[in-house]
């Protein structure tokens, strides 16, 4: 046969941008080999007619670093039509790390990251001191999608610079040369790149901000230009520039000027300030690219909030002392607790017990923690079988209880325990400050732009936003009716060509003769998002959600078919990436 596959009368979405094209794909020796009309055979077909077929999706936000220690599959990433998946965001990670420092990175990432410190602390395998140690510890297990890793800055920090790290002292010319070494070299053994973040938001499990958190600008600027003299490798930072002021961003600017290496940042509307400054983020972004620089924003597809639910780690009630009596409890015990009428009311009378700043802003009664709850409540809504995350204002926890006559609290109690204590409350945090799509819409077309912030393996007890790259092409080029949509190739694009091109995978992300044959067959019509679920079956019983899709004939990572029909297949041809941008 002259092809392993051929992959028939396609509607094929290149990655470029460029319109549709209906055409053939031959493959041969996990390559695509011809695209057109074929009339060799391959010793595979798929009829693809009426089917799409687009590059695998790229995802170039996720935080798998312990998760690649001991598992091939790589969900939810997997189930989504990805690929390809770049780790080690936002700065942290898990190496460099000595072994006197492994309970501080896993605390670390359990703070920032909302992954079960338990899961982490029996699943990660240790075996690795420095980042070419880790590289080849990723590299030793196949997976059904390739890994990227960046070299992330808090590790760095403490690596070199030890408890001074932990108490956030400013670092001295040699600490900053010897990080500098540290980011180069792992670039260097195949490390992609170099992340850092200065958020109030990004804490350690017990509450102490992350050891990167206000670093000296020089500090960064020093790292940067060390890249840019080696010539390889792209930036990643994740900071509040976009929240009250844009004090922060002329020294992103800077870095990126120094540096000379393309560089992103998360983008997100702030809801508490919707005409904030990511419009002012953009228009910087685009006068950065015009002088010949490159930066990219991030963007989501969707609002970034929590999916809360009595199965999950945060809901309403999670803070009230009626509640956490039974919080070790089976979840069916305390679904029978919370249907019984005093314990209920006892429930909804009391006051709230202070956890932390996040989940207290997520109360109904958040204006103790500095938030509106009447805001809060017209921001939660039930989550069905519909998966609707860019619901209309009616349907708010806060208007169905006005329609209803009822106390807000009751509406929210009745929902979670719907279907047996798994009912869903979903609370958009970001990128609805309008109550619409508006912003995202913006974000997406921007030219700057590339799709981010998925943070699969993260935030797996209150999220479920490993879904993204499903959402953006089933909402955003198909299914949208409260705005206007975005053509399906350009949805495509900001997922495979759009970060391929920014990380220089020239290997991939579009479908043309000699790239790689990682590609998604799919039945556009049919595709979508099924409800999300919590699964237990991290390591030590750790919970997470997962988020099924449906509509993916098949996804394929060099030429082998890694999920059919929505189920994984088996097939592990999932590699480290070593090659990174020069």
């Amino acid at each position: 046969m002259a092809f392993d596959l051929v992959i028939r009368g396609a509607s094929v979405v290149d990655g470029t941008g460029a319109a549709a094209t209906t055409a053939d794909i031959g493959i041969a020796g996990g390559v695509i080999r011809e695209i057109g009309r074929i009339a060799a055979h391959g010793a595979r077909e798929i009829d693809a007619d009426g089917a799409i077929v687009t590059p695998g999706f790229i995802d170039v936000h996720t935080h798998y670093d312990g998760q690649v220690s001991w598992d091939g599959e790589m969900l939810p990433s997997a189930a989504h039509g990805v690929t390809t998946a770049i780790m080690g965001n936002c700065g942290v990670g898990f190496a460099p790390c000595r072994k006197e420092d492994r309970d501080r990175l896993v605390d670390l990432m359990e703070g920032v990251e909302d992954i079960p410190g338990t899961a982490l602390h029996e699943g990660i395998r240790w075996g690795w001191e420095t980042i070419p140690e880790y590289l080849d510890a990723v590299a030793a297990m196949p997976r059904t999608v390739d890994i990227g890793v960046q070299v992330p800055h808090n590790a760095v920090r403490l690596f070199v610079m030890g408890e001074r790290a932990l108490r956030r002292e400013a670092a001295t010319e040699e600490d900053i040369a010897a990080m500098s070494r540290i980011v180069v070299d792992g670039i260097a053994a195949g490390a992609v790149g170099f992340t850092t973040a200065n958020t109030i938001g990004h804490r350690d499990a017990k509450g102490n901000p992350t050891y990167a958190r206000h670093v000296a600008a020089e500090e960064l600027y020093a790292i940067g230009e060390a890249m840019g003299a080696a010539g390889r490798g792209v930036i990643q930072l994740f900071n509040d520039f976009y929240r009250e002021n844009l004090d922060d961003f002329p020294e992103v600017l800077e870095l990126a000027r120094r540096s000379k290496r393309p560089l992103s940042f998360t983008l997100e509307q702030d809801d508490w300030w919707p005409e904030g400054f990511w419009q002012g983020l953009l228009k910087a972004c685009a006068s950065v690219n015009a002088a010949g620089f490159e930066m990219r924003a991030q963007v989501a597809p969707r609002p970034l909030g929590s999916i809360q639910t009595l199965a999950g780690t945060i809901h309403p009630f999670v803070t009230r002392p009626a509640y956490m009596a039974m919080a070790h409890l089976p979840l069916a015990e305390r679904v029978a607790r919370l249907r019984d009428p005093a314990v209920r009311a006892q429930l909804l009378a009391e006051p709230d017990t202070p956890l932390s700043q996040f989940v207290m802003s997520v109360t109904p009664r958040a204006e103790e923690w500095g938030a509106d709850p009447v805001a809060m409540l017209k921001r939660m809504f039930p989550l069905g079988n519909d998966v609707d995350y860019e619901p209309v204002p009616e349907r708010s926890i806060w208007a169905l209880a006005q329609a209803q006559g009822r106390d807000p609290q009751d509406v929210l109690l009745d929902q979670l325990l719907e279907n047996d204590g798994h009912g869903l409350i979903y609370v958009p945090i970001m990128n609805y400050g309008g109550g619409d799509f508006s912003a995202i819409h913006a974000m997406l077309s921007d030219p700057n732009a590339m799709m981010g912030l998925s943070d699969g393996g993260a935030h797996v007890g209150f999220s479920s936003d490993g879904s993204f790259p499903t959402y953006l092409l089933s909402h955003w080029a198909r299914d949208r009716t409260r705005g206007p949509r975005i053509p399906l190739e350009r949805a495509v694009a900001l997922q495979t060509g759009i970060p391929a091109q920014h990380f220089g995978l020239d290997d991939r992300g579009v479908v043309a003769v000699g790239r790689r044959a990682d590609l998604n067959v799919i039945d556009f019509a049919a595709l979508g998002l099924e409800k999300p679920e919590i699964h237990a079956d991290l390591p030590a019983g750790g919970i997470r959600f997962l988020q099924g899709a449906r509509g993916y004939i098949e996804t394929l990572l060099a030429g082998e078919t890694v999920s059919a029909g929505g189920a994984l297949t088996g097939a592990r041809p999932g590699r480290l990436i070593r090659k990174t941008r020069g």
